[in-house]
């Protein structure tokens, strides 16, 4: 199995000089935020520095990338962890998926908890026509991302919820074929109002926060 993965940051550059985690986390570090791949840390990575550039430099410290939805792995890199910092705590956050889709055990590893996504992926938050409108900088003269929404996508948040968003944000997706170019979930979340940044997220955040002792 190959080693997990420090994340990136933000000059694109990687914790321990070739990009992959020794087993250790960042120097000093006692809380660890493991997510599923790089995707999901650039889009927390964006929407932290909306809110706080604490919690963005926090983000940066301690997260660690599982390379897909493992939870299982995140138990063993923090058991592994764990002998040498008794008093360390993990946060694993993952996708919902379908609603059928296997959930970890309630305890996999004590210090350990999971974070699971009430929508069913993380980029069902980046589905907010004016963050995407602004990402791309279109005119406000060009109504096909409203219509878009008022067409093809739910009002109410338990349909938003249940919306695969992965396959809109794809390469040649719905999204792209509608505006004739990429739309891509990271300058989607760069470009989102702190205001507009969901509920789920804020709680996540939260979580985080206390984990690393931020105030604010």
């Amino acid at each position: 199995m190959p080693p997990l993965s420090h994340a990136r940051r933000a000059n694109g550059s990687r914790r321990g000089g070739n990009g992959r985690s020794n087993g250790r986390p960042p120097e000093g570090a006692r809380f660890v935020l493991y997510v599923e791949g790089p995707r999901d840390q650039s889009l927390l990575a964006a929407w932290a520095h909306r809110m706080s550039p604490r919690l963005a430099r926090a983000l940066d410290a301690i997260t660690v990338i599982l390379g897909g939805r493992q939870p299982a792995r995140a138990a063993e890199h923090f058991r592994e962890l764990c002998t040498r910092y008794t008093t360390a705590r993990g946060l694993c956050v993952l996708d919902r998926d379908a609603d059928d889709a296997p959930r970890p055990p309630p305890v996999v590893a004590p210090g350990l908890d999971f974070f699971i996504w009430g929508r069913r992926h993380i980029e069902s938050y980046l589905l907010v026509p004016a963050a995407i409108r602004r990402s791309l900088r279109l005119g406000p003269d060009d109504p096909r991302i409203e219509r878009f929404f008022e067409r093809a996508m739910p009002r109410d948040e338990a349909g938003l919820g249940a919306i695969d968003a992965k396959p809109l944000f794809a390469f040649q997706g719905e999204l792209q074929r509608l505006l004739g170019r990429p739309v891509r979930p990271a300058q989607v979340a760069r470009a989102m109002f702190a205001g507009e940044i969901h509920a789920d997220v804020r709680a996540l955040f939260a979580r985080v926060r206390a984990g690393v002792g931020l105030d604010s």
